[in-house]
């Protein structure tokens, strides 16, 4: 670990590979011999069209993206696609279904209502967000344009261990937060999209993967703002305007780095893995530390817990001893509280396992 460098488990933008952060910095001055930064150089130019080209190359490698798909990197995040979803997929059906299983999904319900109409066809919040609702339990509605869910809810920390099957309508995912923690069938979707922040780069861009039929413009609406047309934006390959260039030559280089040690497999298994050693701590701890989440929901990705029942007077304590061992960013969003560990993929597991020795010694300090 690079001298004075913590164990930063912040929910986004996160931690990145110190490979990645080190090749960065190699090339910040002078990208490759050509005299400039890549912060410098045109997004016109030969050298930023090849780190765009290879880029897009690489996320089709590593996603398995079938090849009339299209990709489109895009900025504003994911909060800007729950815009485009509707402006570009609501057509003359003017509805989405909307799996709301946390703060995300639902602020994307919201914000489809602005346009047209926006169902919930399952709604958690009745359990704050710690479970996902049973197939049986939803209510779709097959003439939806579109059926929407949240792979991964960053906040409440609930994970779909499936592919929800919505029949024929077009399925759409928000991936941001799992993204390339896993592999993705893509060909299920109709719409992939994902904010890159959190296990592919820096912030600031959304990198999408859009069936054809809903990049021909055909079902966009005519009010929609020409930055957020998918057909604009895939016709001008994602450099309609300048592009948020410096993320993604962040994001070309993470894509690098992830392939060279063996693509989305590795990060799955070390998720896995991280995962598994945190929520082991949690349920060997008889109850000092409680995870709210439904077993079959947890995020592999985003853990909240409490301690001794919410206490916030040791949780406070909890986070100020923290740091003292380079663990950061450990609190849980202001709206649930507690406390909140994220394994993204630049997350060393020998980061988690500071965690989790601090934990039990912590556990074994305060237990009363």
């Amino acid at each position: 670990m690079a001298e004075g460098r913590v164990y930063n488990f912040s929910a986004g933008p996160s931690q990145m590979p110190l490979e990645v952060l080190e090749e960065i910095q190699r090339e910040m001055v002078n990208y490759k011999g050509c005299g400039m930064s890549v912060m410098e150089m045109s997004h016109r130019g030969k050298e930023f069209m090849g780190i765009a080209n290879q880029a897009e190359k690489d996320l089709r490698d590593i996603f398995g993206v079938p090849s009339d798909y299209k990709v489109m990197m895009s900025q504003g995040g994911a909060t800007l696609m729950f815009s485009s979803i509707p402006l570009n997929m609501l057509g003359t059906k003017g509805k989405g279904d909307y799996l709301v299983t946390g703060q995300w999904g639902e602020k994307a319900l919201k914000e489809c209502n602005k346009y047209g109409t926006g169902q919930a066809a399952c709604n958690s919040k009745s359990t704050k967000f710690t479970t996902i609702p049973k197939p049986s339990e939803w209510k779709l509605d097959p003439e939806a344009a579109f059926a929407h869910y949240c792979d991964n809810e960053t906040v409440n920390g609930v994970e779909w261990g499936y592919t929800p099957d919505v029949g024929n309508v077009p399925l759409v995912a928000d991936m941001s937060s799992n993204f390339c923690s896993r592999p993705i069938d893509v060909s299920k979707h109709a719409v992939v999209y994902a904010g890159i922040q959190k296990n592919l780069g820096p912030s600031g861009m959304a990198v999408s993967f859009i069936r054809p039929d809903f990049v021909d413009g055909k079902n966009e609406a005519k009010i929609c703002p020409t930055y957020c047309s998918w057909k604009t934006t895939v016709d001008a390959e994602s450099m309609y305007n300048t592009p948020a260039c410096f993320t993604m030559y962040a994001m070309a280089e993470y894509l690098k780095y992830t392939k060279k040690i063996g693509g989305v497999a590795y990060w799955a298994e070390q998720s896995d893995k991280k995962a598994g050693m945190l929520y082991g701590a949690i349920e060997g701890s008889d109850g000092f530390y409680q995870c709210p989440v439904a077993k079959d929901a947890r995020s592999r990705m985003n853990v909240p817990f409490t301690i001794m029942g919410g206490d916030e007077v040791i949780e406070k304590k909890f986070l100020a001893e923290a740091q003292k061992q380079k663990l950061f960013q450990l609190a849980g969003h202001r709206s649930v509280g507690g406390c909140r560990a994220s394994l993204y993929n630049g997350m060393p597991i020998e980061g988690v396992s500071v965690l989790t020795d601090f934990m039990k010694s912590f556990m074994d300090e305060n237990r009363k």
